[in-house]
């Protein structure tokens, strides 16, 4: 970390999924510092699409920008030790009623990095089988799922209709991985 040190976490708030922390570090000479950390467990969020090229959609309320977001089929990762995969694949059913034959790893990121820890998987879902939803919270009960072609999803993302950052970076990585 070239030099620098984690020093403590001072918790200030302990919310539903995330949790706040003052967070004291030491530079390399010696100087200590203070950041805001949000840690949080992490999350998952899958592209499912159809053999002609369909990709399914949500649109939801998202309360911290006050809208209806259409963006791809994710949630947290809040089964403690379940792989990745897992979860995306138990998001996939809840969300949209949909099983994946193939999950494909497509992109790891963090979020927000110069705040908060949260880690990302993004998977692409191909062989798709209905099954029932089981959606989860106030949001996903009034959820509305959208299909609609790839490449006018990647359109969207393009014109700065899709903004959501887990939605831009898969529907993109699913775009160029179908070699489109």
């Amino acid at each position: 970390m070239a030099g620098f040190r984690h020093v403590r976490d001072d918790l200030v708030h302990e919310g539903w999924v995330i949790r706040l922390y003052t967070s004291t570090f030491e530079a390399p000479d010696g100087t200590e510092f203070q950041r805001d950390v949000v840690r949080h467990p992490g999350a998952v969020s899958v592209v499912p699409l159809r053999e002609d090229g369909t990709v399914v959609l949500v649109r939801q309320y998202r309360a911290a920008v006050d809208a209806m977001v259409l963006e791809i089929p994710a949630g947290k990762r809040d089964v403690a030790g379940e792989p990745p995969e897992v979860t995306a694949g138990r998001e996939l059913a809840e969300e949209v009623g949909l099983t994946a034959g193939r999950l494909e790893l497509l992109s790891t990121f963090h979020n927000s990095i110069g705040f908060s820890d949260e880690l990302s998987h993004v998977f692409l879902a191909q062989d798709l089988t209905e099954v029932p939803t089981d959606r989860q919270g106030v949001e996903e009960a009034y959820l509305e799922v959208l299909e609609m072609p790839l490449d006018e999803a990647v359109a969207m993302v393009r014109a700065g209709g899709i903004t959501d950052a887990k939605t831009v970076i898969g529907l993109l990585s699913a775009h160029a991985r179908a070699g489109a």
